[in-house]
């Protein structure tokens, strides 16, 4: 699995955190976020309807900004120091410029409630993102994310199983065994 795929599956603040990998931004584009987010489609509501927005550069940084808050916060959390009040400040920001309501809708059957975000694509997905920060800055297993054991990765991940150590077994997991047996079997 290359490193330029962003990894999913983990909570989706730690999937945002982890667009920066040591090689680079995986999300330096308005592109690469409509791919990311299409990666993400099930994760949040109106994220199926961002992912088709036309998206721009101002967007991107916001989706920027709420990602290195929200690194910054998790570092400090994860570690069991407060985090710096600029990072919850801004995360409380970008939630508040995007205020969220149940909009109400008959399906034919029965009145349903959907979440929706009010805003600029921008904005409402900055604080989609902001909300899951504060989702998992405010559970008590921020203490438990770690950081890939693999000596060249960045990643975090909430580990399910307390003996995991990479990021991904497939990606980090075999490059330090194939790493590991070449050097026990290297010729002298």
């Amino acid at each position: 699995m290359s490193d330029l795929v962003p990894l999913t599956g983990e909570p989706l603040a730690l999937d945002l955190v982890n667009t920066r990998p040591a090689t680079g931004d995986l999300l330096a584009t308005p592109d690469d976020l409509r791919a990311w987010l299409g990666l993400q489609a099930d994760r949040f509501p109106e994220a199926r309807e961002l992912a088709a927005a036309e998206l721009t550069a101002a967007d991107l940084a916001a989706v920027h900004a709420v990602r290195e808050h929200t690194a910054g916060a998790v570092e400090h959390a994860r570690n069991a120091t407060p985090p710096p009040a600029e990072d919850l400040e801004h995360l409380n920001r970008a939630q508040r410029e995007a205020p969220a309501i149940s909009e109400l809708a008959w399906n034919g059957e029965a009145v349903t409630a959907t979440l929706r975000r009010t805003g600029s694509p921008g904005a409402r997905l900055a604080a989609w993102l902001a909300e899951a920060a504060a989702g998992l800055l405010a559970d008590p297993a921020v203490t438990r994310v770690r950081q890939c054991e693999a000596h060249d990765c960045v990643l975090l991940f909430l580990p399910a199983h307390p003996r995991r150590r990479w990021c991904s077994a497939a990606r980090c997991g075999n490059r330090t065994r194939v790493a590991r047996h070449y050097q026990r079997h290297k010729p002298a």
